[in-house]
């Protein structure tokens, strides 16, 4: 084989064998710390006597988090291979500003299982395909073919185009396959938007204002149960209900 053969098949190896090393390597291990050195150091020096003196601590009330969107999450869900990373952080980021305190939750949204299971197998028709082209001549006689099909001599006569060819169309269905298409938020565990559903990304104000009903509905709801009494009724809103009629209660 010439070099471009072998740095043809020599490559996708070797991307290979990287994938499955970075797959199965162990988190690096943090570095050491130098306490032991300091406290050598330390240890050499003589004591010092100090005197200590009682200080007084001074304990500040613990400020509660305020914000229009505290105790709301946002899911946004999208296919992480069809590069729409960076539209969900943009509206993630318009988000937290626009209710500060709510918590924004990016994921990636898996294909179904088929198309997955599919996406396994390309790498594998890949490099069979490619070690045929390369040594079809031996492959098939042990696979109980007394002489190659006559398809095996016309992807013979260019090598490099069918390996190259094999190659990129591979890659091609796999990445069809690991994409699902997905945009899709939820509010609390309501779905907002679904781009599976509108077959369209959802428009910045759209989903301001999508987010910020499901927001201002559950503030309605906390307030309701806050001010709830001790019976199970709600006096607030009952006198709310009255006001706003203009009824008056009988002592």
């Amino acid at each position: 084989m010439d070099r471009a053969q072998l740095l043809l098949v020599g490559l996708p190896l070797f991307l290979f064998c990287s994938d499955i090393v970075s797959l199965f390597a162990p988190p690096p291990s943090k570095p050491a710390t130098t306490h032991h050195k300091n406290h050598h150091h330390q240890s050499n020096s003589p004591p010092l006597i100090q005197h200590q003196q009682p200080q007084s601590t001074l304990e500040f009330p613990a400020q509660k988090t305020s914000g229009i969107g505290v105790g709301n999450t946002v899911n946004i869900d999208f296919c992480s291979s069809c590069s729409y990373r960076g539209t969900a952080v943009t509206m993630k980021n318009m988000l937290e500003t626009q209710y500060p305190g709510i918590n924004v939750i990016l994921a990636n949204f898996p294909p179904p299982l088929p198309k997955r299971l599919l996406s396994k197998l390309i790498p594998v028709v890949q490099f069979g395909m490619i070690g045929i082209i390369v040594a079809g001549e031996q492959i098939f006689p042990r696979l109980g073919f007394a002489a190659p099909p006559p398809w095996y001599y016309s992807l013979r006569a260019n090598k490099f185009g069918s390996m190259a060819s094999t190659w990129l169309l591979g890659n091609f269905l796999q990445s069809f396959l690991q994409s699902s298409g997905a945009f899709e938020v939820y509010c609390n565990g309501e779905l907002v938007f679904s781009k599976l559903k509108e077959h369209r990304f959802p428009g910045e104000i759209e989903l301001r204002d999508l987010v910020g009903r499901r927001v201002a509905n559950s503030r309605v709801i906390d307030g309701l149960n806050e001010n709830r009494g001790p019976d199970g009724f709600c006096r607030t809103a009952f006198s709310s209900y009255l006001v706003v009629n203009d009824l008056s209660v009988i002592p």
